[in-house]
């Protein structure tokens, strides 16, 4: 039997969606199917409205092995599982004559524990053990949110978070959720047989197609211990997020709050004089932590580094005595003690590594009005780990509408541990980089527009002149404003300000949910949307509700950011530009996820204004604006209000 052509396939899955085939997403797909085929590695950046999703899955299920997808958002995983793989699957099972099977698979704690809904949480020592559905009161919300988990217990068939609506909140879910380090494990936990997560684990080993988060993945890489099954082929989706979700699981931290809970958990089930220890080390660390003001550590001071071997000592003798003790009179000793150990291994581990020190790691301290400091330390760089991890024994595909800053792949690719592009070697992965375009015609859709006469942003205080020119903006686009700002702050301040002086309504990030806010934003082209991170990568919304999308200001890290800053350190201690290298790219990369919100459709048309000067007058401009979705670029304010005025006329006048 002949194999079915590439472009067959593509043709067929495309149809099978209801979409359109573009000359970007076959030639996507015919680089992913090479990579696969010469077990080499691609990095690809393909524009909103690609289709990358089809790009990759159509070669990657034709050409049999198993193929790992790490994505870095819920939405998009979900939607490769509930709509993408379905569709694909459907159509190509014709002309492959086979049907490939697909799998989701989570970290450990996004499922339902069938133990702790059954058996109750072990609960720390002042609180007494006890049943929490009968502790929290049916009135309130936890307490009906937990009514409510026990009932779907009942029914679920996955016991997936994300299958629960409308959803829970933290406190809620860790009451019938356990991470790894609690878990029982299947053969000791009278649940085992019909275990979610174990579920999960067995429809992966089986599945021809595994679809995971960026977070599993680098579980995966870091920890040893495999949890994804063996597969031949990687395809890392969002890969813009890749190595700050990498950074975030390579993060540890210690508080006086979190040591505490690991006493209490500890001390029913080991000796006094053993307990008392890990209590007096406790109560060292907390008066160190009292005093702690915000800020990287370049050493660890004597009286923080005393406390923490404390810490270590008194924690590694918990965690000896904790595994040679046998209690019957605990309540679910099992359990317990297996929580008692995760406490007190996670405390352990970061005392261990700050009082180790190393060169490649970032220690410092953070303070929360509410919550107090916090002790951190996370990797100094997870470029190696990648190289290391990542790219041997498998292709891999990283894809994402953001993969080329300030013009090429080599600054995302020198982040992931490659080498520049060409560079060749015995122990150097081999990668090529691809820009398969968009299907947007940016110059003709959008306004790339620059307010060059503002005043320089400073770190501090209200800009007068910026709240001016983003109400004008917002004026002559009739609405239809999504704000983006570099902090909380800054948003908060422009939503009060506007609110006293436009008719327009504005909604603020944290005010409602974000799925929510995005809903009314979309259904009324008057609202204006403000917020921070979350909204520079989330929104996606088509059509004349989002034809203007603001920047306040160019998003920097912050100059007090310690890891950034260490990173940007580094990097000049070895002959690079720190600024450029660190600094200057998390903007670029930001500032291109935030313009791709304007245009998500043929159809869209707009302004991306940034009320940051230096976009225009600063070296670093140019690097920035090459980042940028090629959009027509002008520094005029009256031609930009002009053009604003008349597509919310063109609007209106189709009826939005």
């Amino acid at each position: 039997m002949t194999k079915p052509s590439l472009p067959d396939l593509l043709h067929a899955a495309v149809s099978a969606v209801g979409g359109t085939e573009r000359p970007g997403q076959v030639a996507m797909a015919e680089a992913v199917a090479e990579a696969i085929d010469d077990n080499s590695h691609r990095l690809i950046q393909a524009g909103t409205g690609t289709g990358k999703s089809l790009g990759y899955l159509v070669p990657a299920l034709a050409h049999g092995e198993r193929v790992v997808v790490a994505t870095a958002t819920l939405a998009l995983q979900r939607q490769l599982v509930e709509r993408d793989l379905p569709r694909t699957v459907d159509a190509l099972h014709p002309q492959l004559r086979r049907r490939p099977q697909f799998a989701m698979l989570k970290g450990r704690s996004n499922y339902l524990c069938l133990h702790r809904l059954h058996e109750g949480a072990p609960q720390d020592e002042e609180d007494g053990l006890f049943d929490q559905f009968e502790s929290a009161a049916p009135t309130s919300k936890l307490g009906q949110d937990l009514l409510r988990m026990r009932d779907w217990a009942d029914e679920t068939e996955t016991g997936d978070r994300d299958d629960l609506t409308p959803g829970v909140s933290d406190k809620a879910w860790s009451q019938i959720s356990v991470s790894s380090r609690e878990c029982l494990g299947a053969t000791k936990c009278a649940y085992g047989a019909e275990c979610f997560a174990e579920a999960a684990r067995e429809r992966a080993k089986l599945a021809d197609v595994v679809v995971t988060n960026h977070a599993l993945l680098a579980i995966d890489a870091i920890e040893g211990a495999p949890v994804l099954p063996q597969h031949e082929v990687l395809i890392v989706d969002e890969a813009h997020e890749l190595v700050s979700r990498v950074t975030g699981v390579a993060t540890g931290e210690l508080t006086p709050g979190q040591v505490n809970r690991a006493v209490k958990r500890a001390a029913k089930l080991v000796d006094e004089k053993t307990a008392d220890s890990l209590q007096t080390a406790s109560e060292s660390f907390e008066r160190v932590m009292e005093l702690a003001l915000p800020g990287r550590l370049e050493q660890v001071p004597e009286d923080l580094g005393y406390a923490l071997m404390s810490l270590r000592d008194a924690a590694r003798n918990v965690i000896s005595a904790i595994g040679a003790t046998r209690d019957k009179s605990v309540q679910d000793e099992d359990a317990v003690r297996k929580q008692a150990l995760a406490a007190v291994e996670s405390i352990h581990g970061v005392a261990e590594r700050i009082t180790n020190g190393s060169e490649y790691d970032v220690v410092w301290y953070e303070r929360h009005d509410r919550f107090g400091a916090t002790l951190r330390v996370a990797p100094l760089s997870v470029s190696g780990l990648l190289r290391e991890k990542l790219f041997e024994d498998r292709s891999v595909v990283l894809t994402s509408a953001t993969l080329k800053l300030g013009g090429d792949f080599n600054g995302v690719a020198a982040s992931l541990g490659l080498s520049p592009e060409g560079v060749e070697g015995d122990d150097v992965p081999v990668w090529r980089g691809l820009d398969v375009g968009s299907p947007f015609d940016y110059p003709k859709q959008g306004i790339l527009y620059v307010a060059k006469h503002l005043a320089t942003p400073g770190r501090e205080g209200t800009r007068g002149d910026m709240m001016d020119e983003l109400a004008e903006l917002i004026e002559a686009a009739g609405g239809r404003t999504l704000g983006l700002f570099s902090s909380m702050r800054g948003a908060k301040a422009a939503a009060e300000e506007l609110r006293g002086r436009l008719d327009n309504p504005i909604l603020l990030q944290g005010e409602e949910t974000l799925g929510e806010l995005i809903k009314s934003f979309a259904a009324d082209p008057k609202t204006c949307l403000f917020g921070t991170l979350s909204l520079w990568q989330g929104v996606d919304v088509p059509g004349p509700s989002c034809q203007l999308v603001v920047m306040d200001r160019i998003p920097f890290p912050r100059p007090d950011d310690p890891l950034m800053s260490a990173r940007q350190k580094s990097v000049e201690e070895h002959g690079g530009n720190g600024f450029m290298a660190v600094a200057a790219t998390h903007a670029a990369l930001l500032m291109a996820q935030g313009a791709g919100r304007l245009v998500r459709a043929s159809g869209d048309r707009g302004v991306v204004a940034v009320l940051d000067p230096r976009l225009a007058t600063a070296r670093y401009g140019s690097f920035l604006r090459a980042t940028l979705p090629d959009f027509w670029y002008t520094t005029d304010r009256n031609q930009v209000r002009r053009s604003l005025a008349a597509i919310d006329a063109t609007a209106k006048a189709d009826g939005a």
